[in-house]
């Protein structure tokens, strides 16, 4: 059997047309691990599974930025012991994970409020992934955790007023580069899976033009293949952003 990480892109897509940076809304989780009879948690650990491949599938076609909403600043409203699982979870997903990645070239970062509400444990985790990667060059995933777009543009708004911006000054240019990673481009693609048809306050500045594609597979088991199919449908869509055909 290959070695999963190394498998060939399908030849249909157009190597010229890769999205630099594709976005994901992993959900579904819990409604897997119910159909199955399982705890909810089951559901969050086995999406380590789908994490994983569509990564490696996303370096195989050279896609350079990929970000995955891990956490929202919603979920902490979730039942206490499901947010003690994925604090821990997203823990042990960083000490398992990020050796292997560093070795393909990735750079982690993440996107999202560091608070008192995120463990410590967590937190060093975080900045050991972030320091271990930073230099990396062939791919960047970024992991959006404890985040929230409005969130994000709050946050943005605020260092504007402490840099004392005069309100002529303020300009989308200048909230940009306020934003978290303002270093990554916009996301050409964001794909949401489990049949959803909401952005879930994901990304709301980034995405003012990205293709948005939804998908009925439940995220633990979406594979490489499933992002290959959205990749292959943004291909298929023209982008005019906001201009006409010429």
């Amino acid at each position: 059997m290959p070695d999963p990480r190394f498998v060939t892109p399908p030849s249909s897509l157009e190597r010229s047309s890769i999205p630099a940076h594709v976005a994901i809304v992993m959900d579904g989780n819990g409604r897997w691990a119910q159909r199955r009879g399982l705890a909810r948690t089951e559901g969050h650990a086995a999406g380590e599974t789908a994490l994983v491949d569509t990564t490696y599938g996303a370096l195989s076609l050279g896609v350079k930025a990929l970000t995955v909403y891990a956490f929202s600043t919603e979920n902490w409203r979730r039942p206490v012991d499901e947010v003690r699982f994925l604090m821990n979870f997203n823990k042990g997903l960083l000490e398992r994970r990020q050796h292997e990645l560093h070795e393909e070239g990735v750079r982690i970062v993440f996107s999202g409020r560091r608070d008192w509400r995120v463990p410590k444990g967590v937190a060093a985790r975080m900045d050991e992934a972030r320091e271990l990667t930073k230099k990396n060059k062939v791919m960047t995933l970024n992991i959006a955790f404890n985040y929230g777009g409005r969130a994000e543009i709050v946050d943005a708004v605020r260092e504007l007023m402490t840099d004392g911006l005069s309100a002529k000054d303020v300009d989308e240019a200048a909230i940009r580069r306020r934003l978290y990673h303002p270093e990554l481009p916009d996301p050409d693609l964001v794909v949401r899976t489990s049949g959803e048809f909401r952005t879930s306050n994901f990304l709301l500045w980034e995405m003012a033009y990205s293709e948005l594609v939804f998908t009925d597979v439940l995220w633990p088991d979406f594979r490489r293949e499933d992002l290959f199919d959205a990749i292959g449908e943004y291909q298929r869509r023209e982008r005019r952003f906001g201009g006409l055909d010429k």
